[in-house]
């Protein structure tokens, strides 16, 4: 990756890349920290403007011991991208024009995912431990389908996908108005896990300890409820709502209730209980909720969750 950012061509794979007129598609793998460190992030950087196309890498156990994003894409995964992008023609894209003419072009999706961070003060925040590995894979499934994605993501722990129009925030505030900024739009699928309250009176700097050994008080506020007000709209709402509902008890019926509260169409229900390792981990066991029912799927990577959903809406959009 940092032979191809820079040009360099020193080797025979190296020339290849940089003497080919072809399109390219990298699935990157290596250590967590290798992944994070700011030189790979500045040369994928790069990379993705230049219209190189990116899938991967995935989180979870890696053979070096550690654990985080950095683990290879499943070969399958690899394939799928592969195959959407020798769909399109040439590869060399910039990442706003890789639409893959399948079942979803010429629709457009809004994708939430991630957290919201809700400030304390310049250093604290109230937030929660989605990774957004299922957004970001959803996301990339729709991708897949032809689909032109918005997605607005929290501060994830996962990197966006190529190929969709990726809009950052950090509140549920700045969520609220990404979304609306982003209609119309053909389905929404609302995966973020949005902090339900934001702290009334964050300061500008950061709170000490006084010595009386009293925390501060926090005066909560509820933050607007996206999912409900997209379900809601009236003419701009689209066809298809999808929420999720992260739930550690009663996770049917909990979930059932909310499709019925908030008004979407369908639900995706997981059980994030302890010890599940479904937040901020590599698999999902879902269970999809619409008007006729519940249908339990049994526990997948998060990635072919995705494709899952993605292909049902494909055909509910039909």
């Amino acid at each position: 990756m940092a032979k191809m950012a820079q040009g360099l061509a020193d080797d025979l794979a190296s020339t290849l890349l940089l003497a080919s007129d072809k399109g390219v598609l990298v699935a990157p793998a290596m250590n967590v920290r290798m992944w994070n460190h700011p030189a790979t992030q500045r040369n994928l950087a790069v990379l993705r403007a230049d219209g190189v196309a990116v899938i991967g890498p995935d989180e979870g156990d890696m053979a070096c011991g550690e654990h985080g994003p950095g683990r290879m894409a499943e070969p399958e995964a690899i394939m799928a991208a592969i195959r959407a992008r020798l769909d399109t023609g040439p590869l060399l894209l910039e990442p706003q024009a890789q639409v893959a003419r399948g079942v979803l072009a010429g629709r457009h999706v809004i994708v939430t995912s991630g957290p919201t961070h809700e400030p304390i003060d310049p250093v604290r925040y109230i937030a929660n431990r989605s990774s957004g590995a299922q957004g970001a894979a959803i996301a990339g499934a729709l991708r897949d389908q032809g689909a032109r994605v918005s997605f607005v993501t929290g501060p994830a722990a996962v990197p966006a996908p190529a190929g969709v129009d990726v809009i950052r925030i950090e509140t549920a505030r700045e969520m609220r108005d990404a979304v609306e900024a982003a209609l119309p739009a053909d389905a929404a699928v609302m995966a973020a896990a949005v902090a339900d309250w934001r702290v009334v009176n964050a300061v500008p700097r950061k709170m000490k300890k006084d010595g009386s050994g009293r925390p501060p008080t926090l005066d909560l506020a509820e933050n607007p409820d996206i999912l409900a007000w997209v379900s809601g709209l009236d003419g701009r709402r689209p066809k298809l709502v999808v929420g999720f509902a992260a739930e550690t008890d009663d996770i049917v019926a909990h979930a059932t209730a909310k499709r019925l509260r908030k008004g979407c169409d369908w639900i995706v229900a997981n059980d994030v209980s302890d010890g599940t390792g479904i937040m901020g981990g590599t698999e999902n066991a879902v269970t999809l909720i619409d008007e006729t029912g519940a249908e339990e799927w049994p526990r997948l990577g998060k990635d072919e969750v995705a494709r899952r959903l993605a292909r049902r809406i494909a055909e509910a959009l039909a």
